[in-house]
Order: C-alpha cells, then structure tokens, then sequence
C-alpha cells in the first residue's frame, strides 16, 4: 500500500522531472513539450520506485524493462534517468544538438538506461510485447512496461500487438495509454476519436482500468492492481492526462505537441515549478 511519504516523494519526483524537461527544452528553444508533461507522473511512480532498475547496472538481465513507444516524449524519460544517476542530468542541456547523446525520440544506442528506441509511431507495442514474451522465456519474473500516445493509437499495429499480448498471456505487460487528447495536427476526437480506450482493450482481452494520470497515488494504485489481477492477461491503464501540464505557456494550448520556447517562457515556468516543488517539501 502506498504511504504517504512515498506518494509525496513520487510528486516532488515527477516536479522535478517536469523542471529538467523545461531546462533542456529551453535552453534549446523548442522541442516535445506537451507530451513529455502529460506523462511526468508516470513517469515518476515507474522510475521512481516501482520498476526493479539499476542505475549502477542498466542492462542487469532480470530488470524491468519499459518502452516509450510515443518516442517524442523522450525527454521526460531522459530526465528520469539522469535524475536516478544513470549519467549526470545536465547531460540532458544537450538535448537534440549535434553529438548529442539525447536525440528528440528515445534511442538505445545512444543512452544509458532506455531500453528500446522509438521507431515509428505504434512499433513500440510489438517491440514490447517481444521483450515481454522473450523474457518470459528466459524464465525471468521481470515486467515490461509500455507508453503510448493516444493518438498514437489509431495506428493498426497497436490493435494486431495487442490481440498477439492476450493469445500469449503476457500478464507480465503492463500498458499506460496517454490519454491527453490531443495528437500533433489536433483533438483526437476531431482528427481519429479513440473513444472508450479501456473498454477497447478490454475487448482485446485485457484488463483495463482509467485513472487520472496526474495522480501519483492512482497510478501506483492502478499498478498494484495490474500486477494483482486475475488471469493471465496483459493489462492496460489509462491515463486521463492534460498535454502540457503544470507549465502555463503550454498547458491547454492547441498546438503545444511542439514548440517553440522562448527564454522568458523557460524562467517563469521553472519559477512555477520551483514554486511548486517548494510547497511539496522538495529541494
């Protein structure tokens, strides 16, 4: 069961993960920043405690692995890492600059600690459901967890993965759906409305719950349910998310999937979160 402390620790993790991703986004003027704000939190309960992870050991064969299908919001996962030690943060300033080791969309090959690089938008789902089966195989009692995008989600590929997860029984998949509502060029609901995520993967044979996504506690909670569930099914947790949260220059907007950022914009945004990670008992 969740306690307190670590629910709060979780809200001063995902802070600080929102800050880093501001920092590098800023200093470099434009980037991925609505998606990588909608995910921050889970991004925080996953690397902040509950994925079985070695920063001193990042490819130790029994660990958990997670997939960022929707690629974009690489720079949240980089801000986890470098936050948990895998390689210094400010590393991160670097962010999509020539010789960089951060480029826009995850890649294994070039940083410490991401497990798959992103390829095309829903690739990411048959590539985890690989990892999850062939660990499985390898006898191992890891998890695989998988981020996707909404929008992301009107790719057929999802679907196919997804009907492959439940015929092998991949309990050992775990699936966070971005719910955020938004898509590069729109409102999912306008451009390709994905309607009722869990009951679709429900439908698909999984076990599927929605929850806010901005809520440690419910996200912690949803895992522990995921992992507890009956049968040998994946499981699917849905994030009911807001593009762009917790920064004011983006939160809300139309067209925040990428930006442009201004220096003004970085300072009063890290000002706010700075604020925030105050009033949380953070440093």
């Amino acid at each position: 069961m969740l306690t307190a402390k670590q629910e709060k620790e979780y809200k001063i993790f995902a802070t600080k993960i929102r800050i880093e991703v501001v920092r590098a986004l800023g200093t470099l003027g434009f980037g991925h920043i609505g998606g990588s704000m909608s995910i921050a939190d889970a991004v925080a309960v996953l690397y902040g405690g509950v994925m079985n992870i070695d920063p001193k050991n990042p490819h130790m064969p029994s660990r958990d692995w997670l997939v960022c299908s929707k690629g974009h919001a690489g720079p949240a996962i980089y801000a986890a890492l470098g936050l948990k030690g895998d390689f210094p943060v400010d590393d991160i300033l670097t962010i999509n600059t020539p010789g960089t080791h951060f480029p826009s969309h995850c890649d294994r090959n070039l940083t410490t600690g991401i497990d798959m690089t992103t390829g095309s938008l829903g690739q990411g789902s048959s590539a985890a459901v690989g990892i999850a089966l062939g660990n499985r195989l390898n006898g191992f009692d890891s998890y695989t967890y998988l981020i996707l995008g909404d929008g992301e989600s009107q790719e057929g590929q999802v679907w196919e993965a997804a009907s492959y997860a439940a015929q092998q029984k991949l309990s050992h998949l775990i699936t966070f759906i971005d719910c955020n509502g938004q898509q590069l060029d729109g409102y999912t609901k306008d451009v390709n409305d994905t309607r009722d995520m869990a009951a679709k993967f429900d439908s698909f044979g999984w076990f599927a719950q929605t929850i806010d996504g901005g809520d440690v506690a419910q996200i912690y909670n949803a895992v522990e349910r995921a992992k507890l569930s009956p049968g040998d099914r994946p499981c699917a947790i849905v994030l009911k998310t807001v593009k762009g949260r917790g920064v004011s220059f983006a939160e809300g907007i139309k067209n925040n999937h990428h930006m442009q950022i201004s220096r003004e914009q970085m300072e009063s945004a890290l000002a706010q979160l700075n604020n925030e990670l105050a009033k949380e008992g953070g440093k």
